[in-house]
Formats: C-alpha cells, sequence, structure tokens
C-alpha cells in the first residue's frame, strides 16, 4: 500500500484559502476517485471537495473550522499499488480555468511552492508572534495601518491562533466603532441605541461576504453612472411572438434576459477596453468576454454566474446558459467555476420592477450595467410622412463604470451602443 497527500484545491480566481466546513468522510471509510470527501467555503462559494484518488481515508490533517492556504496537505489517502514519487495529484473539476489563453502577464507558482513561500514569508518579524498571517491579513493591515505590534493583539480563530480575514475585519469594526464612540462623546451625538421590542438579525455568511465586497468595491473604485433610454418594442415583439413555440422546441422559457447579454457581448467587441481590469497601475486587457448575470436567491442574497466567452453564443445558446446558471444557483449547485473570470456583469433590477439602479461594480472589473423595467409609453416616432405619437416599449440602462480608468466619453459611448444594439433587434430573426 502507499499512501497520498489530499490537497485543497484551487477554487478560484483570486482565491488563496478556504476554511473547512465538513468532512463528509471519517478516517477509516473507504473513498471513490472523485467522491465527495468535505465541504470547504471561500469568499466565494461553498462547495464540496471530491478525493484526488481512490482508497481508503487513512488521516484527516485539518479539523472543521480550519483555514487552509491553497496547496496544503488537508488528508492522507491509502490507495492501492505504487505511487509515482513525482506523480502531480490531478486537478478537480472546481479548480480555476487555466489563463494560459488569456493576453494576460501572470506569475504561476505551483500549489505546494505557494503554500511553501507563504508559510515562510508571512510570519510577522516579531520575536514575540510568529503566527502565520496570510497576504490577505497583511493586505488589510498595510491599508488600515496596523502596525506589526497592533496585528499581534488581534485575536485569531483560525488553527493554532491564526488571524483570518474575519478576525481582522471584526476587529477594524470595532476599532472603528471605539473613535467612533469617542467622537460622539466628544461632540455630544448620541450613539445608536435599541429599543424594546427592537429584532436583532446575525448575518448570515453569504450576506457578510456580500457586505464586505459592496464596501471594498467602493473604496476601490470611484463609481460615476451614465443613463440610457432604449426603445426595445422589436425585442418585445419578437419575444412574444415566439416564446410558446421556444418553449415547446427548448423545454424551457426564453426570457429578455438573453437579449441583454447578446447587445453587451457585441458592445464590448466594439470597446474593448470596458473589458478590462486594474493591477495597480496597470490596466489588463482581457481576450475573453465573461458575463455574469446576478441572480437574487430565495434568501434574497444576489449570487453572480458567469457566462464564459458570451460573444461565442448565439440567443439560444445564451438562452440555455442563463437559465441553466439561474436553476443551479436557486438550488445550490453551483460549482466555483460557474463563479469565477467574469469581466463585466450585468444586473436586472427591471425583475423587481425598478425602473432603473445604480449598481455597485464586482470588483476587480471596471463597469457594471443596470436593465430597468419594461415600461409602455407614448413616444414620438418619426415616419415618412411626419412624425407621429405611438405607444412603444421602452426601459433605462444604467451603467456604472471605474473613473480610475473609464473616462465619461467612453462610459457613456458604451451604454448608448448596448441600447443602439437592442433597439435594432430585426423582428423578422429566426429561432
Amino acid at each position: 500500500m502507499a499512501t497520498v497527500e489530499m490537497v485543497m484545491p484551487k477554487m478560484g480566481e483570486s482565491i488563496i484559502e478556504g476554511t473547512i466546513l465538513t468532512w463528509l468522510k471519517s478516517e477509516g471509510d473507504s473513498i471513490e476517485q472523485d467522491e465527495s470527501v468535505l465541504e470547504v467555503a471561500t469568499d466565494k462559494v461553498d462547495t464540496e471537495v471530491p478525493s484526488s484518488h481512490a482508497g481508503v481515508l487513512k488521516k484527516i490533517l485539518v479539523n472543521e473550522g480550519d483555514v487552509v492556504a491553497v496547496g496544503a496537505p488537508i488528508a492522507i489517502i491509502e490507495v492501492k499499488g505504487e505511487v509515482e514519487e513525482n506523480e502531480q495529484i490531478p486537478e478537480v473539476s472546481i479548480t480555476e480555468p487555466k489563463e494560459t489563453e488569456e493576453k494576460e502577464e501572470i506569475l504561476a507558482v505551483a500549489p505546494a511552492q505557494t503554500s511553501t513561500i507563504m508559510g515562510s514569508a508571512a510570519k510577522v518579524s516579531n520575536t514575540n508572534d510568529d503566527r502565520f498571517y496570510s497576504p490577505l491579513v497583511q493586505s488589510i493591515a498595510k491599508e488600515e495601518n496596523i502596525s506589526k505590534e497592533e496585528l499581534s493583539t488581534v485575536p485569531g480563530t483560525g488553527k493554532d491562533g491564526r488571524v483570518t480575514k474575519n478576525d481582522i475585519l471584526s476587529y477594524l469594526k470595532n476599532r472603528k466603532a471605539s473613535v467612533q464612540q469617542t467622537d460622539q462623546l466628544i461632540s455630544g451625538t448620541p450613539a445608536p441605541s435599541i429599543s424594546a421590542g427592537d429584532e436583532i438579525i446575525e448575518m448570515d455568511r453569504m450576506r457578510k461576504m456580500i457586505s464586505e465586497r459592496m464596501l471594498e468595491s467602493k473604496r476601490i473604485s470611484p463609481h460615476v453612472t451614465s443613463f440610457v433610454e432604449a426603445d426595445v418594442t422589436n425585442i418585445v415583439l419578437w419575444r412574444n411572438k415566439v416564446k410558446d413555440e421556444y418553449k415547446k422546441k427548448e423545454g424551457e422559457p426564453i426570457t429578455f434576459t438573453p437579449f441583454f447579454v447578446h447587445a453587451l457581448a457585441k458592445a464590448i467587441q466594439d470597446f474593448p477596453m470596458i473589458n478590462i481590469s486594474v493591477d495597480g497601475t496597470k490596466i489588463i486587457k482581457k481576450k475573453d468576454i465573461n458575463i455574469g448575470i446576478a441572480v437574487a436567491l430565495p434568501s434574497g442574497n444576489l449570487i453572480v454566474p458567469v457566462i464564459k466567452k458570451a460573444n461565442e453564443l448565439n440567443l439560444v445558446g445564451l438562452s440555455k446558459k442563463i437559465n441553466d446558471l439561474a436553476n443551479r444557483a436557486r438550488n445550490n449547485k453551483l460549482g466555483a467555476d460557474d463563479l469565477s473570470g467574469g469581466t463585466y456583469t450585468l444586473s436586472n433590477v427591471g425583475s423587481f420592477g425598478n425602473v432603473m439602479g445604480t449598481p455597485i461594480i464586482v470588483q476587480p472589473q471596471v463597469a457594471i450595467m443596470a436593465v430597468g423595467a419594461i415600461t409602455k409609453k407614448p413616444a414620438v416616432i418619426e415616419t415618412p410622412t411626419g412624425d407621429v405619437i405611438a405607444i412603444r416599449h421602452k426601459m433605462f440602462l444604467s451603467h456604472s463604470y471605474d473613473h480610475r480608468v473609464v473616462d465619461g466619453s467612453l462610459g457613456g459611448m458604451f451604454v448608448k451602443r448596448v441600447a443602439e444594439y437592442l433597439e435594432s433587434f430585426d423582428i423578422e430573426t429566426k429561432l
């Protein structure tokens, strides 16, 4: 019998660690290759991790609740036969797609090397504090001007007292609250109070993550929003004409979202500098057009699955992909790969009856569009015999963009181009 190490897999773009939620198998259990062994939580998704080999779960190396770096060993599997000394542990299905086809400059480090580098370089150089600090924790500490000495006082709930992201964010929240209370005492402003009968509701984990990400995005990106009203009468009439035939043929409905994504993908091809991200003072121009769509969950939270290479899909292909992602999102069946790699995001606030909104950018993207409810309005129409007033189907497009790298001219022209593609939809289009 031989043994192999099962390691924490890479579970999406920019994910460097995960939290062990639940071990689905116990020591001594037989497991098949690709059989789910444990459940892991990241900042993006909760997902089950399959076994890299078939055999017996010999030893569990990390406990539930531990935060583990990508590439670090999490279990020992006893397998039949011999294992080559330099055999690579296969990537699991939730591994982030390789970026070799993208026109980006990246530094590639093997998972095991990453773990070694993090372990050796992420300790604070304080003789009284030899705890491990992840790059994320160190980055937050640097942004908030937390000294090494102060960082060493932050209580850690991770393994061996490690400070997790939630630990340092909680510490910052309490520190800021303390400063605010002091300021209120000085200024005479009363602190918020809780009255009898008020209900206190603890945020769930996803709501906490959404809160953190929204605050982070507003801190990073100076948001500017441009608005355009689009006449989508042709789209409404065409959909009404074919929706019954489409459902009978494809077995599922066709919504308006595929039309919006199709127009967005075409406009991004016209204005590729919308399809970028920012890394310090560098602009990364993305090759692929990967459009995220915000989906409302039964809990009321939002999640953003991604349509990869949306520009390569027609209306039917987009409709099927969107329906699949939305259904799996609502049933908690999305994997990490479904949520990673987005380069632009669409939010359909019209589904809530809103006519427009000012969406917050999904980092590290630089723009996001909200589409409002489609409403009937009287409008002036130019005809060969003069202007007439007619009832048209109209909607507002709201384009929020990062003013560090997207100027008003580009942001405005882009949303106008999307509207033009929607308005020019050919009502004679065949399924």
